[in-house]
């Protein structure tokens, strides 16, 4: 049976970084201050190894069992911005500026098998960015968002039919928030924010192959308090709408040793509210982000498998390229 080793795999696959949940409405400044920061683990946290550690009943780990994952993941969004002024009636201004934008993720999760078919998880992030932009050029260091999150299969899975894994996960905003950071001097490593995600991810196996799918829904809470200066307007509060997230696609067993996949990801993200200082208000547009993954599982030992997952951005909301390499960690 070839399709055990490429189950820790699959999950890999699914890891795709949540994509930015702002854009622009106000001003050039207010769209960098509000947009998500790249290489966020929303969809990470949520997907990760949902279809490992096969059971006979479960396919989540068991009661009392403490299960360690280590991922290191690359992301990296890059434009250009032409700024032209015609307020004159003639063009007295242009220049092209190129933005670029590294952001390399070290994450440590244990999971913990609260029952056989209930898995407790939480996450540890830690990121360094680097900026080259007109505002900022520099790196920067810190803990991000740390995730908790749970999963839970109702039903035992059993061969031949589809197998069915509830899944969430809470965001805490302990990364530095990109409401108050100063963008002239500092990186945001985290969206500032609490959000909570909620969904489904379903597979089926057909030896040598697994097909997946996933749906999900993410509601933020609002940034209180702020006092962010963003051109010639202080920024005082931030309500990101909800978003929803689907994905697909499938894992084959080209040997015992050695997996592939293929697999995209989308999600579409209502406007942000943005309030000033000044009584006035303005609404970011709906954004759209989707990848295509390609990837690689390399069957290291019968209870290691080492899972490299290269991305590629589909829209203008989703980075330009990103790479995951994500293996167990043994004690």
């Amino acid at each position: 049976m070839r399709i055990r080793p490429l189950l820790g795999f699959i999950a890999a696959a699914l890891m795709l970084p949540a994509y930015a949940q702002q854009g622009g409405a106000d001003s050039a400044a207010a769209r960098d201050a509000l947009k998500k920061q790249e290489g966020d683990t929303d969809q990470s946290t949520l997907l990760k190894q949902t279809l490992t550690a096969v059971d006979k009943q479960y396919s989540l780990i068991k009661r009392g069992t403490i299960a360690a994952n280590y991922e290191l993941n690359y992301s990296y969004v890059g434009q250009e911005r032409i700024n032209a002024d015609i307020s004159t009636g003639q063009l007295t201004l242009f220049e092209i500026n190129n933005d670029s934008a590294h952001q390399i993720t070290n994450t440590i999760s244990v999971d913990y098998g609260v029952r056989d078919n209930l898995t407790a998880s939480v996450s540890l992030p830690l990121v360094s960015k680097y900026s080259e932009n007109p505002a900022f050029d520099g790196f920067s260091h810190s803990l991000g968002d740390i995730g908790i999150g749970a999963r839970f299969q109702p039903v035992e899975a059993k061969r031949g039919r589809p197998n069915l894994t509830v899944t969430s996960n809470l965001r805490l905003p302990t990364g530095k928030s990109p409401f108050k950071v100063d963008a002239n001097q500092n990186l945001a490593t985290g969206s500032g924010v609490p959000s909570l995600t909620a969904g489904v991810n379903v597979n089926h196996i057909v030896d040598p192959v697994a097909l997946f799918g996933s749906l999900n829904f993410t509601y933020s809470g609002a940034a209180k308090d702020l006092s962010q200066i963003r051109g010639t307007r202080v920024l005082t509060r931030v309500e990101p709408g909800p978003s929803i997230g689907f994905g697909l696609g499938f894992a084959y067993a080209l040997s015992y040793g050695i997996s592939t996949s293929i697999s995209i990801q989308e999600s579409i993200s209502r406007g942000t509210k943005l309030y000033f200082r000044d009584g006035g208000s303005a609404k970011t547009k709906t954004q759209t982000s989707g990848m295509l993954n390609l990837g690689i599982g390399y069957r290291v030992s019968p209870k290691t498998t080492l899972n490299i997952t290269a991305g590629i951005g589909l829209t203008n909301d989703s980075p330009d390229f990103t790479l995951g390499i994500s293996m167990p960690l043994s004690f």
